[in-house]
Protein backbone atom coordinates (compact mmCIF):
# COMPACT_ATOMS: atom_id res chain seq x y z
CA UNK A 1 0.00 0.00 0.00
CA UNK A 2 2.73 2.29 -1.16
CA UNK A 3 4.95 1.75 1.80
CA UNK A 4 2.18 3.27 4.10
CA UNK A 5 2.67 1.89 7.98
CA UNK A 6 4.57 4.26 10.07
CA UNK A 7 1.60 5.35 12.66
CA UNK A 8 2.17 7.68 16.21
CA UNK A 9 0.72 7.21 19.06
CA UNK A 10 -0.32 10.18 20.82
CA UNK A 11 -1.79 9.62 24.32
CA UNK A 12 -0.84 10.67 28.10
CA UNK A 13 -1.69 7.09 29.64
CA UNK A 14 1.44 4.65 29.23
CA UNK A 15 -0.86 1.48 29.41
CA UNK A 16 -3.16 2.60 26.59
CA UNK A 17 0.05 3.32 24.24
CA UNK A 18 1.02 0.12 25.15
CA UNK A 19 -2.01 -1.80 24.02
CA UNK A 20 -2.13 0.45 21.09
CA UNK A 21 1.35 -0.58 19.71
CA UNK A 22 1.13 -4.54 20.71
CA UNK A 23 -2.16 -4.53 18.57
CA UNK A 24 -0.14 -2.26 15.82
CA UNK A 25 3.02 -4.14 15.93
CA UNK A 26 1.38 -7.24 15.06
CA UNK A 27 -0.68 -6.64 12.21
CA UNK A 28 2.99 -5.18 10.30
CA UNK A 29 2.95 -1.30 11.29
CA UNK A 30 5.83 0.71 12.71
CA UNK A 31 4.75 2.15 15.79
CA UNK A 32 6.39 5.71 17.59
CA UNK A 33 4.69 7.11 20.87
CA UNK A 34 4.55 10.35 22.64
CA UNK A 35 3.10 11.25 25.60
CA UNK A 36 1.79 14.77 25.12
CA UNK A 37 1.10 17.50 22.13
CA UNK A 38 4.67 19.09 22.30
CA UNK A 39 6.69 15.33 22.42
CA UNK A 40 4.41 14.82 19.26
CA UNK A 41 5.32 17.83 17.75
CA UNK A 42 9.22 17.26 18.60
CA UNK A 43 9.08 13.93 17.17
CA UNK A 44 7.07 14.44 13.99
CA UNK A 45 9.52 15.31 11.67
CA UNK A 46 11.97 12.70 12.65
CA UNK A 47 9.40 10.18 12.79
CA UNK A 48 7.56 11.24 9.29
CA UNK A 49 4.71 9.26 10.94
CA UNK A 50 1.60 8.05 7.91
CA UNK A 51 -1.27 7.60 10.35
CA UNK A 52 -1.49 10.03 13.43
CA UNK A 53 -3.72 8.65 16.37
CA UNK A 54 -3.87 11.38 18.86
CA UNK A 55 -6.21 11.27 22.24
CA UNK A 56 -8.38 14.50 21.93
CA UNK A 57 -7.84 15.48 25.54
CA UNK A 58 -4.13 15.97 26.49
CA UNK A 59 -2.45 17.54 29.25
CA UNK A 60 -0.71 20.39 27.72
CA UNK A 61 -2.89 21.13 24.28
CA UNK A 62 -6.11 19.77 22.97
CA UNK A 63 -5.72 17.08 20.25
CA UNK A 64 -7.40 19.09 17.34
CA UNK A 65 -4.47 22.21 18.11
CA UNK A 66 -1.91 19.04 17.61
CA UNK A 67 -3.37 18.21 14.30
CA UNK A 68 -3.71 22.09 13.23
CA UNK A 69 0.18 22.67 13.76
CA UNK A 70 1.01 19.64 11.94
CA UNK A 71 -1.22 20.25 9.22
CA UNK A 72 0.30 23.48 9.00
CA UNK A 73 3.96 22.43 9.16
CA UNK A 74 3.48 19.16 6.35
CA UNK A 75 1.03 19.79 4.58
CA UNK A 76 -2.68 18.07 3.60
CA UNK A 77 -3.19 14.72 2.02
CA UNK A 78 0.61 13.66 3.41
CA UNK A 79 -0.72 12.18 6.29
CA UNK A 80 -3.86 11.26 8.17
CA UNK A 81 -5.44 11.40 11.61
CA UNK A 82 -7.68 9.56 13.73
CA UNK A 83 -8.87 11.00 16.93
CA UNK A 84 -9.55 8.92 20.52
CA UNK A 85 -12.49 10.75 22.80
CA UNK A 86 -14.49 9.66 25.53
CA UNK A 87 -18.11 8.92 24.50
CA UNK A 88 -18.88 12.89 25.80
CA UNK A 89 -16.70 14.60 23.85
CA UNK A 90 -18.56 13.00 20.45
CA UNK A 91 -19.43 16.64 19.22
CA UNK A 92 -15.71 17.58 19.36
CA UNK A 93 -14.26 14.78 17.71
CA UNK A 94 -16.48 15.57 14.66
CA UNK A 95 -15.55 19.00 14.64
CA UNK A 96 -12.18 17.70 14.80
CA UNK A 97 -13.33 15.86 11.29
CA UNK A 98 -14.37 18.98 9.80
CA UNK A 99 -10.92 20.72 10.39
CA UNK A 100 -8.95 17.46 8.87
CA UNK A 101 -9.00 14.62 10.87
CA UNK A 102 -10.26 11.64 8.63
CA UNK A 103 -11.67 9.73 11.74
CA UNK A 104 -12.54 9.27 15.32
CA UNK A 105 -12.49 6.16 17.74
CA UNK A 106 -14.65 6.11 20.79
CA UNK A 107 -12.63 4.95 24.17
CA UNK A 108 -12.30 1.99 25.31
CA UNK A 109 -10.77 1.20 21.95
CA UNK A 110 -11.92 -1.96 20.34
CA UNK A 111 -9.29 -3.85 18.56
CA UNK A 112 -11.13 -4.16 15.39
CA UNK A 113 -12.68 -1.32 15.17
CA UNK A 114 -8.98 0.14 15.57
CA UNK A 115 -7.47 -2.26 12.63
CA UNK A 116 -10.71 -1.49 10.72
CA UNK A 117 -9.90 2.60 11.26
CA UNK A 118 -6.41 2.37 10.93
CA UNK A 119 -6.49 0.37 7.39
CA UNK A 120 -9.64 2.71 6.13
CA UNK A 121 -6.89 5.75 6.75
CA UNK A 122 -4.09 3.72 4.88
CA UNK A 123 -6.56 3.39 2.28
CA UNK A 124 -7.66 6.49 1.79
CA UNK A 125 -3.72 7.95 2.41
CA UNK A 126 -2.51 6.08 -0.78
CA UNK A 127 -5.28 7.22 -2.74
CA UNK A 128 -4.84 10.93 -1.79
CA UNK A 129 -1.36 10.35 -2.12
CA UNK A 130 -1.56 8.34 -5.90
CA UNK A 131 -4.01 10.99 -6.92
CA UNK A 132 -1.61 13.98 -6.28
CA UNK A 133 1.00 12.30 -8.03
CA UNK A 134 -1.33 11.58 -11.28
CA UNK A 135 -1.43 15.59 -11.04
CA UNK A 136 1.79 15.98 -11.05
CA UNK A 137 2.74 14.01 -13.69
CA UNK A 138 0.45 16.03 -15.78
CA UNK A 139 1.29 19.18 -15.05
CA UNK A 140 4.89 18.35 -14.56
CA UNK A 141 5.59 16.04 -17.12
CA UNK A 142 9.08 14.64 -17.23
CA UNK A 143 11.18 16.88 -19.00
CA UNK A 144 14.87 18.24 -19.30
CA UNK A 145 15.88 21.37 -20.80
CA UNK A 146 12.47 22.22 -22.43
CA UNK A 147 11.80 18.77 -23.77
CA UNK A 148 8.54 17.02 -22.54
CA UNK A 149 7.43 13.46 -22.87
CA UNK A 150 6.69 10.99 -21.28
CA UNK A 151 6.54 7.86 -23.65
CA UNK A 152 9.33 5.35 -23.02
CA UNK A 153 11.06 6.39 -26.58
CA UNK A 154 11.12 9.50 -25.14
CA UNK A 155 12.28 8.90 -21.46
CA UNK A 156 15.04 6.94 -23.55
CA UNK A 157 16.13 9.45 -25.11
CA UNK A 158 16.48 11.89 -21.94
CA UNK A 159 17.95 9.32 -20.37
CA UNK A 160 20.61 9.25 -22.60
CA UNK A 161 20.96 12.78 -23.09
CA UNK A 162 21.81 12.95 -19.05
CA UNK A 163 24.37 10.09 -19.46
CA UNK A 164 26.01 11.91 -22.98
CA UNK A 165 25.29 15.08 -21.96
CA UNK A 166 28.61 15.72 -19.09
CA UNK A 167 30.76 13.20 -21.12
CA UNK A 168 33.41 14.87 -23.64
CA UNK A 169 31.87 13.02 -26.61
CA UNK A 170 30.53 13.62 -30.52
CA UNK A 171 27.06 13.37 -31.06
CA UNK A 172 24.62 12.37 -33.86
CA UNK A 173 21.16 13.22 -33.58
CA UNK A 174 18.38 11.58 -35.89
CA UNK A 175 15.24 12.20 -36.45
CA UNK A 176 12.93 13.99 -38.70
CA UNK A 177 11.89 17.53 -39.37
CA UNK A 178 10.96 19.52 -36.23
CA UNK A 179 11.30 16.60 -33.73
CA UNK A 180 13.34 18.76 -31.60
CA UNK A 181 16.93 17.98 -32.28
CA UNK A 182 18.11 21.48 -31.67
CA UNK A 183 16.49 21.48 -28.28
CA UNK A 184 18.72 17.52 -27.63
CA UNK A 185 21.91 19.53 -28.70
CA UNK A 186 21.11 22.25 -26.04
CA UNK A 187 20.46 19.89 -23.62
CA UNK A 188 23.66 18.19 -24.27
CA UNK A 189 25.32 21.57 -23.79
CA UNK A 190 23.34 22.41 -20.71
CA UNK A 191 24.86 18.97 -19.10
CA UNK A 192 28.19 19.17 -20.01
CA UNK A 193 31.05 21.30 -18.18
CA UNK A 194 31.18 23.91 -21.24
CA UNK A 195 27.71 25.47 -20.16
CA UNK A 196 29.37 28.48 -19.25
CA UNK A 197 31.21 28.25 -22.76
CA UNK A 198 29.70 29.37 -26.20
CA UNK A 199 26.97 27.42 -28.11
CA UNK A 200 26.92 27.88 -31.75
CA UNK A 201 24.21 26.39 -34.63
CA UNK A 202 25.05 26.82 -37.76
CA UNK A 203 22.57 24.71 -40.60
CA UNK A 204 24.32 23.09 -43.19
CA UNK A 205 21.42 23.39 -45.31
CA UNK A 206 20.61 27.12 -45.84
CA UNK A 207 23.97 28.33 -46.96
CA UNK A 208 25.91 27.96 -50.19
CA UNK A 209 28.91 25.66 -50.18
CA UNK A 210 31.82 28.40 -50.39
CA UNK A 211 30.05 30.58 -47.70
CA UNK A 212 30.12 27.31 -45.67
CA UNK A 213 33.31 26.59 -45.51
CA UNK A 214 34.68 30.09 -44.84
CA UNK A 215 31.34 29.89 -42.09
CA UNK A 216 33.18 27.28 -40.28
CA UNK A 217 36.62 27.85 -41.00
CA UNK A 218 37.11 31.48 -41.60
CA UNK A 219 39.10 32.99 -43.96
CA UNK A 220 42.30 34.96 -44.42
CA UNK A 221 42.61 38.67 -45.76
CA UNK A 222 42.02 38.88 -49.45
CA UNK A 223 41.70 35.08 -50.20
CA UNK A 224 38.67 35.65 -52.42
CA UNK A 225 36.47 38.43 -53.64
CA UNK A 226 34.86 39.95 -51.18
CA UNK A 227 37.61 38.71 -48.11
CA UNK A 228 38.33 42.49 -47.32
CA UNK A 229 39.54 41.34 -43.73
CA UNK A 230 40.47 38.06 -41.87
CA UNK A 231 37.14 36.14 -40.23
CA UNK A 232 37.32 33.44 -37.63
CA UNK A 233 35.14 30.53 -38.57
CA UNK A 234 32.71 29.44 -36.38
CA UNK A 235 34.59 26.09 -34.81
CA UNK A 236 37.09 28.82 -33.41
CA UNK A 237 34.76 31.09 -32.29
CA UNK A 238 33.27 28.44 -30.09
CA UNK A 239 36.66 27.59 -28.27
CA UNK A 240 35.72 26.01 -25.27
CA UNK A 241 31.92 25.61 -25.93
CA UNK A 242 29.66 23.23 -28.46
CA UNK A 243 29.29 23.48 -31.87
CA UNK A 244 25.68 22.10 -33.07
CA UNK A 245 26.27 21.15 -37.03
CA UNK A 246 22.11 21.22 -37.99
CA UNK A 247 21.53 19.13 -40.78
CA UNK A 248 25.00 17.83 -41.51
CA UNK A 249 24.24 15.14 -44.08
CA UNK A 250 23.73 18.74 -46.30
CA UNK A 251 27.43 19.43 -45.35
CA UNK A 252 29.45 18.99 -48.74
CA UNK A 253 32.00 17.14 -49.38
CA UNK A 254 35.12 19.14 -48.98
CA UNK A 255 33.90 20.64 -46.05
CA UNK A 256 33.08 17.11 -44.80
CA UNK A 257 37.48 16.57 -45.61
CA UNK A 258 38.47 19.31 -43.46
CA UNK A 259 35.77 18.57 -40.29
CA UNK A 260 37.10 14.80 -40.44
CA UNK A 261 40.64 16.35 -40.26
CA UNK A 262 39.62 18.79 -37.63
CA UNK A 263 37.98 15.82 -35.47
CA UNK A 264 40.88 13.56 -35.37
CA UNK A 265 43.85 16.46 -34.98
CA UNK A 266 41.69 19.18 -32.96
CA UNK A 267 43.18 21.94 -35.62
CA UNK A 268 42.02 23.67 -38.27
CA UNK A 269 43.00 25.95 -40.75
CA UNK A 270 41.36 29.21 -42.08
CA UNK A 271 40.68 29.06 -45.64
CA UNK A 272 43.93 30.79 -47.57
CA UNK A 273 45.74 30.53 -44.54
CA UNK A 274 49.10 28.94 -43.20
CA UNK A 275 49.05 28.59 -39.74
CA UNK A 276 47.23 25.60 -38.16
CA UNK A 277 45.28 26.64 -34.89
CA UNK A 278 44.41 23.85 -32.35
CA UNK A 279 40.71 24.33 -30.91
CA UNK A 280 39.00 22.41 -28.23
CA UNK A 281 35.53 22.38 -29.21
CA UNK A 282 32.24 19.55 -28.56
CA UNK A 283 30.50 18.73 -31.87
CA UNK A 284 26.90 17.70 -32.08
CA UNK A 285 25.40 16.74 -35.45
CA UNK A 286 22.02 16.36 -36.53
CA UNK A 287 20.48 15.09 -39.61
CA UNK A 288 16.89 14.23 -40.99
CA UNK A 289 18.65 11.42 -43.46
CA UNK A 290 19.50 7.94 -43.42
CA UNK A 291 23.22 8.60 -43.39
CA UNK A 292 23.82 5.13 -44.44
CA UNK A 293 21.92 5.47 -47.99
CA UNK A 294 23.61 8.78 -48.74
CA UNK A 295 27.23 7.20 -48.12
CA UNK A 296 26.23 4.74 -50.93
CA UNK A 297 25.06 7.53 -53.45
CA UNK A 298 28.57 9.27 -52.17
CA UNK A 299 26.69 12.11 -50.08
CA UNK A 300 28.44 11.70 -46.98
CA UNK A 301 31.98 10.36 -46.22
CA UNK A 302 31.81 6.91 -44.75
CA UNK A 303 35.20 8.03 -42.61
CA UNK A 304 33.06 10.94 -41.12
CA UNK A 305 29.85 9.01 -40.13
CA UNK A 306 31.61 6.38 -38.11
CA UNK A 307 33.44 9.73 -36.39
CA UNK A 308 29.89 10.28 -35.39
CA UNK A 309 28.14 6.68 -34.91
CA UNK A 310 29.50 5.81 -31.28
CA UNK A 311 26.76 8.21 -29.55
CA UNK A 312 23.35 8.18 -31.75
CA UNK A 313 20.04 9.77 -30.47
CA UNK A 314 16.90 8.71 -32.48
CA UNK A 315 14.32 11.12 -31.94
CA UNK A 316 10.82 9.79 -32.47
CA UNK A 317 8.36 11.38 -34.74
CA UNK A 318 5.45 12.83 -33.10
CA UNK A 319 2.75 10.01 -34.35
CA UNK A 320 4.88 7.44 -32.61
CA UNK A 321 4.73 8.76 -29.54
CA UNK A 322 0.84 10.11 -29.15
CA UNK A 323 0.64 9.90 -25.42
CA UNK A 324 2.80 12.76 -25.17
CA UNK A 325 0.42 15.24 -27.36
CA UNK A 326 -1.54 16.51 -24.77
CA UNK A 327 1.42 17.54 -22.47
CA UNK A 328 2.95 18.86 -25.41
CA UNK A 329 -0.08 21.17 -26.17
CA UNK A 330 -0.60 21.95 -22.36
CA UNK A 331 2.38 22.99 -22.44
CA UNK A 332 1.91 25.34 -25.20
CA UNK A 333 -0.82 26.81 -24.59
CA UNK A 334 0.20 27.97 -21.22
CA UNK A 335 3.01 29.57 -22.99
CA UNK A 336 0.92 31.67 -25.03
CA UNK A 337 -1.70 32.25 -22.60
CA UNK A 338 1.53 34.57 -21.61
CA UNK A 339 1.93 35.77 -24.59
CA UNK A 340 -1.30 36.71 -26.02
CA UNK A 341 -2.41 37.42 -22.34
CA UNK A 342 -5.16 34.99 -22.75
CA UNK A 343 -6.85 32.52 -20.00
CA UNK A 344 -7.70 29.18 -22.10
CA UNK A 345 -7.42 26.29 -19.55
CA UNK A 346 -7.32 23.30 -21.41
CA UNK A 347 -8.66 21.19 -24.47
CA UNK A 348 -11.87 19.91 -25.69
CA UNK A 349 -11.96 16.39 -25.49
CA UNK A 350 -12.90 16.23 -29.15
CA UNK A 351 -10.25 18.68 -29.95
CA UNK A 352 -7.90 16.41 -28.35
CA UNK A 353 -9.49 13.69 -30.37
CA UNK A 354 -8.24 15.48 -33.72
CA UNK A 355 -4.75 15.86 -32.25
CA UNK A 356 -4.48 12.45 -31.43
CA UNK A 357 -5.69 11.52 -34.57
CA UNK A 358 -3.53 13.37 -37.25
CA UNK A 359 -0.73 12.07 -38.66
CA UNK A 360 1.66 15.17 -38.03
CA UNK A 361 4.21 15.26 -40.83
CA UNK A 362 5.67 18.68 -39.24
CA UNK A 363 6.07 17.07 -35.42
CA UNK A 364 6.30 18.99 -32.55
CA UNK A 365 6.84 21.98 -34.34
CA UNK A 366 3.88 21.77 -36.44
CA UNK A 367 1.59 21.14 -33.13
CA UNK A 368 3.30 24.26 -31.59
CA UNK A 369 2.14 26.48 -34.55
CA UNK A 370 -1.10 24.77 -34.72
CA UNK A 371 -1.37 25.19 -30.61
CA UNK A 372 -0.45 28.93 -31.02
CA UNK A 373 -2.87 29.92 -33.43
CA UNK A 374 -5.73 27.60 -31.57
CA UNK A 375 -4.72 29.79 -28.25
CA UNK A 376 -5.14 33.09 -30.11
CA UNK A 377 -8.56 32.12 -31.44
CA UNK A 378 -10.11 30.47 -28.88
CA UNK A 379 -13.50 31.98 -27.72
CA UNK A 380 -13.44 30.92 -24.35
CA UNK A 381 -11.55 28.79 -21.85
CA UNK A 382 -11.48 25.80 -23.89
CA UNK A 383 -9.64 25.56 -27.55
CA UNK A 384 -12.58 23.95 -29.94
CA UNK A 385 -12.34 21.59 -32.91
CA UNK A 386 -12.82 24.67 -34.40
CA UNK A 387 -10.29 26.16 -33.50
CA UNK A 388 -7.61 23.99 -34.63
CA UNK A 389 -5.99 24.81 -38.00
CA UNK A 390 -5.37 21.29 -39.04
CA UNK A 391 -4.77 20.24 -42.50
CA UNK A 392 -7.48 17.38 -43.62
CA UNK A 393 -5.91 14.14 -44.40
CA UNK A 394 -4.81 12.50 -46.94
CA UNK A 395 -2.18 13.44 -49.38
CA UNK A 396 -1.36 17.29 -50.45
CA UNK A 397 -1.44 18.76 -53.51
CA UNK A 398 1.84 18.50 -54.47
CA UNK A 399 1.68 14.69 -54.00
CA UNK A 400 0.38 14.39 -57.14
CA UNK A 401 3.00 16.81 -59.30
CA UNK A 402 4.80 14.03 -60.78
CA UNK A 403 1.44 11.80 -62.40
CA UNK A 404 3.16 9.10 -60.52
CA UNK A 405 2.23 5.36 -61.02
CA UNK A 406 4.42 2.84 -59.26
CA UNK A 407 6.57 1.18 -62.13
CA UNK A 408 6.74 -2.36 -63.74
CA UNK A 409 8.58 -5.17 -61.90
CA UNK A 410 12.17 -5.00 -62.17
CA UNK A 411 12.62 -1.34 -63.01
CA UNK A 412 15.57 0.24 -61.55
CA UNK A 413 15.23 2.37 -58.69
CA UNK A 414 18.61 4.64 -60.11
CA UNK A 415 16.25 5.10 -63.58
CA UNK A 416 13.51 5.95 -60.91
CA UNK A 417 15.51 8.94 -58.79
CA UNK A 418 16.24 10.19 -62.56
CA UNK A 419 12.83 10.17 -63.65
CA UNK A 420 11.38 11.99 -60.54
CA UNK A 421 13.74 14.21 -60.20
CA UNK A 422 13.68 15.02 -64.32
CA UNK A 423 9.75 15.73 -63.57
CA UNK A 424 9.87 17.54 -60.96
CA UNK A 425 13.02 19.99 -62.40
CA UNK A 426 10.85 20.14 -65.59
CA UNK A 427 7.46 21.36 -63.94
CA UNK A 428 10.14 23.74 -61.90
CA UNK A 429 11.33 25.22 -65.42
CA UNK A 430 14.55 23.76 -64.70
CA UNK A 431 15.03 25.42 -61.39
CA UNK A 432 16.51 23.93 -58.70
CA UNK A 433 15.40 25.64 -55.79
CA UNK A 434 11.50 25.21 -57.09
CA UNK A 435 12.38 21.56 -57.76
CA UNK A 436 13.73 20.99 -54.17
CA UNK A 437 10.36 23.01 -52.66
CA UNK A 438 8.42 20.62 -54.86
CA UNK A 439 10.12 17.74 -53.36
CA UNK A 440 10.48 18.85 -50.27
CA UNK A 441 14.21 18.57 -49.93
CA UNK A 442 16.67 20.94 -49.82
CA UNK A 443 18.93 22.79 -53.21
CA UNK A 444 21.67 20.56 -52.40
CA UNK A 445 20.34 16.96 -52.53
CA UNK A 446 18.54 18.10 -55.75
CA UNK A 447 21.96 19.57 -57.24
CA UNK A 448 23.81 16.36 -56.34
CA UNK A 449 21.32 13.93 -57.76
CA UNK A 450 20.99 16.38 -61.12
CA UNK A 451 24.78 16.01 -61.16
CA UNK A 452 24.33 12.66 -60.31
CA UNK A 453 22.44 11.52 -63.13
CA UNK A 454 23.65 13.93 -65.65
CA UNK A 455 20.29 15.82 -66.60
CA UNK A 456 20.89 19.46 -66.22
CA UNK A 457 21.68 19.85 -70.30
CA UNK A 458 18.90 17.66 -71.03
CA UNK A 459 16.68 19.58 -68.29
CA UNK A 460 18.06 23.12 -69.83
CA UNK A 461 16.93 22.18 -73.48
CA UNK A 462 13.59 20.94 -72.56
CA UNK A 463 12.95 23.75 -70.24
CA UNK A 464 13.93 26.15 -73.38
CA UNK A 465 11.92 24.40 -75.47
CA UNK A 466 8.70 24.41 -73.10
CA UNK A 467 8.67 27.44 -70.63
CA UNK A 468 7.21 27.18 -67.01
CA UNK A 469 3.15 28.05 -66.90
CA UNK A 470 2.64 31.33 -64.77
Amino acid sequence: MMGINKVLIVDDEAYQREILTVILEAEGYTVACAENGQRALEGFSRFAPDIVLCDLRLPDMDGSQVMAQLLSTSGTGLHAFIIFTAHGSIESAVNTIKKGAFDYITKPVERENLLLTVRRACEHLALVRENALLKRQLTEPFSIHGIIGRHPKMMKVLEFVKVAGPLPVTVLIMGETGTGKDLIARALHALSPRKERPFQTVNCASMPETLLESELFGHEKGVFTGAYSQQRGLIECTHGGTLFLDEIGELPLGAQAKLLRFMEEKKIRRIGGKEEIAVDVRLIAATNKRLGEEIKTGGFREDLFYRFRGFVIELPALRERASDIYLLASHFIKKYNLIFKKAVKDLHGDALKRLIEYHWPGNVRQLDAIVEKATLLARGDTISPEDLDIPSPGPSPEGHLLNFEFPPEGYPLEELEKEIIFKALEKAGGCISGAAKLLRTTYRTVEYRVKKHGITREIQRNSESHPPKR
